[in-house]
């Protein structure tokens, strides 16, 4: 045998071993006999490095270094999960779930493990790329360091297609958790808190060598691509197993809601005798047509819901109450709380919402409270123990005037919140605002996190976000923490960020109650700001999902001559304030006002470029039939209830061809 054939030999056999070890669970040779395999083939391959391969197991044991991780986005995005906290959450879940979908419905139950969520990327079968969840849209590319995971493959097996990602949690076991942990004490160091944070922050590292001694582990659950040859999810993640992923085996095919319960309550027992930390279960349409009938919110997917676990719960003194400055001037009471352990993390801070909420609990300083996790996240309160309030308590006084600029707070009618109306001189919100116009979803600027917009505001560089196109060189190079280099990439984003297109501008402007979905809408229906900003009230109710809320707030916020001057401001610096050219020609108003249902399968375009046909030429999609549906395109293996009450309701049904010909 000659040297290339035994380095693909010995390749393969650690290949073999490292799966057998980290995926099976079922080892085949000692630590040793690995060792002495792998070692070998290190010393071969530094002899001969035109046998080079990225994919070769010594891969594994790291040597990058990444000074820093480049952001991507990621060619699918990565959603999150609606939560429910009750088997009624679930109940209603699937009440809407079988409004939409045609025929017998199944359902897949995950576990829902609580790590670093990853996206890979294969192509040709080879692991290309690995990205971090990041905001869901864009993520760090962190690929170095999941190689150095050993139930990751580097190289897959089977019938792979050529090109997919697949998405999963990277989980740090109790065992190898509490081993780090053991280390750490010896030597003097602090412990780590909790898995899910050392995952997390695990995956950061800079040195890929430190992150390859961590025992972390990949649990994957979810493949997405186009022409899989895969129709449903409990078939995807067989497949996933068949080409070498470690998929958990305790995902069960629901034939009943009443299955989907008996899972729950099952793991809800068992679930402490897991290797892993899991926070719930995670509940699937089977069927990916009935999926892709469901679609999405703009936050989450309709065919999926998490059932959370019950949250742990401790009790603490309330030591002291605060109050925040949002940068709409929506004013959040905080408990400052006596520091306790809660789920693996100090808390030592809870949100109380707002003075209904406080009234509510009638909580008072001094006060020994419930705290619980919502969702195992978020500290929250949700009782008094009344049996230890001190005989000296006061209710609690909720406050009259803003804590940062002294201005008397307003509660306009059918609200919850205070807010402080001070918009142009309250310093939480000028900063606030800057800081939501730079973050990722909106103009994305590189280069500038929240803190240094704070510190720019501080020194007096900036008081509004038009002012950042103002900034030069020379005025930031001298602040803290602005060397050369970083000064240069503050600018450089600053210029890029003009070419971030019109809905995303109009979102990251601030209008209050405006989100992305909202500024998507309103910038596709008056397709440039001086259109909207002419818009009145009843104007705008007549624009789709568009409320009488978001209207004033809309005039509102054009009305103030301050945010003129801004978007003036903003114009003569050549952001983009209108839909471009191109864009335009893509669209039209043939559709305005038509209501569509999209249903069954397509041959030459696919449901969401369907879907975007439709928005793009003024029409809207809607989930079900009803009488103000005007037209049903229809696919192969349309629901025959569908049909019946189409054509009980005179809706004309047209195929995706007449629907083409039409535009």
């Amino acid at each position: 045998m000659d040297i290339q054939q035994h380095v693909l030999k010995l390749r393969e056999e650690l290949n073999q071993h490292n799966y057998n070890y980290y995926v099976l669970d079922q080892p085949t040779i000692s630590d040793y006999d690995f060792d002495v395999k792998l070692k070998e083939l290190q010393i071969l391959e530094a002899q001969h490095p035109e046998f080079d391969d990225e994919q070769s197991p010594t891969k594994r044991v790291g040597g990058t270094i990444t000074k820093n991780f480049e952001t991507v986005r990621h060619e699918h995005r990565m959603y999150s999960l609606d939560n429910s906290y009750s088997k009624e959450d679930v109940l209603d879940w699937e009440a809407r779930v079988k409004k939409v979908v045609e025929g017998k419905v199944q359902y897949v139950c995950e576990l829902k493990y609580d790590g670093a969520s990853i996206s890979l990327t294969y192509e040709n079968g080879v692991l290309s790329r690995a990205v971090t969840r990041g905001d869901g849209v864009q993520g760090d590319e962190v690929t170095a360091n999941i190689r150095t995971i050993r139930s990751v493959p580097l190289r897959l097996k089977g019938d792979y297609p050529p090109k997919f990602d697949i998405r999963g949690e990277i989980v740090l076991p109790f065992e190898g958790f509490n081993k780090m942990n053991e280390e750490r004490i010896e030597i003097g160091e602090e412990p780590y808190r909790n898995p899910r944070n050392t995952a997390s922050g695990s995956l950061k590292l800079q040195d890929s060598t430190e992150v390859a001694k961590r025992p972390l582990d990949c649990l994957l659950y979810n493949i997405i691509g186009s022409n899989l040859n895969i129709v449903t999810q409990f078939e995807s993640l067989e497949k996933a197993r068949q080409w070498g992923f470690k998929v958990p085996k305790t995902a069960v095919l629901a034939n009943s809601i009443e299955e989907v319960f008996e899972f729950i309550d099952y793991w809800n027992v068992h679930r402490h005798d897991l290797p892993y930390e899991t926070d719930g279960v995670v509940v699937k349409i089977n069927d990916l047509h009935q999926q892709d009938e469901l679609g999405y919110t703009s936050k989450a997917p309709r065919w999926a819901i998490a059932y959370k676990f019950k949250a742990e719960q401790v009790s603490t003194r309330l030591n002291e109450i605060t109050y925040q400055v949002g940068r709409t001037g929506a004013i959040t009471p905080v408990a400052n709380l006596e520091p306790v352990e809660l789920a693996g993390t100090t808390v030592k801070r809870a949100s109380l919402h707002n003075a209904d909420q406080i009234e509510r609990l009638d909580i008072r300083v001094g006060d020994e409270v419930f705290v619980e996790k919502g969702g195992e996240i978020i500290p929250k309160i949700i009782a008094v123990d009344f049996s230890k309030r001190l005989p000296n308590s006061q209710p609690t006084q909720y406050i009259k005037n803003c804590p940062e600029c002294g201005t008397e707070l307003l509660r306009n009618e059918g609200e919850v919140q205070h807010y402080c109306p001070n918009y142009n001189g309250c310093h939480p919100q000028i900063v606030g605002r800057i800081q939501h116009f730079i973050s990722r979803k909106a103009m994305d600027i590189e280069g500038l996190g929240g803190e240094t917009v704070a510190l720019l505001v501080k020194e007096g560089l900036i008081r509004d976000y038009s002012d950042l196109y103002a900034l030069s060189k020379d005025q930031v190079i001298g602040l803290e923490r602005m060397a050369e280099k970083s000064s240069d990439n503050l600018i450089n984003g600053i210029e890029a960020s003009k070419q971030v297109p019109f809905e995303r501008v109009l979102y990251a402007i601030g209008i209050r109650y405006v989100g992305e979905v909202v500024a998507k809408k309103l910038a596709n229906h008056y397709k440039s700001i001086e259109n909207l900003a002419k818009a009145t009230i009843i104007d705008l109710v007549t624009v789709d999902e568009i409320g009488e809320r978001i209207a004033m707030s809309v005039v509102d916020f054009f009305g103030l001559e301050q945010n003129q001057r801004i978007l003036e401001r903003l114009k003569s610096f050549g952001l983009k304030l209108e839909i471009s050219a191109e864009k335009l020609a893509s669209q039209t108003n043939k559709l305005d006002g038509k209501a569509f249902v999209v249903s069954g399968v397509f041959e030459s375009v696919s449901r969401d470029e369907l879907k975007k046909l439709i928005e793009d030429n003024g029409g809207r999609v809607v989930g079900s039939i009803s009488t103000k549906t005007n037209y049903v395109i229809a696919g192969d293996n349309m629901g025959p209830s569908k049909k019946a009450k189409a054509e009980q309701l005179q809706i004309p049904i047209i195929s995706e061809y007449e629907f083409m010909s039409f535009l």
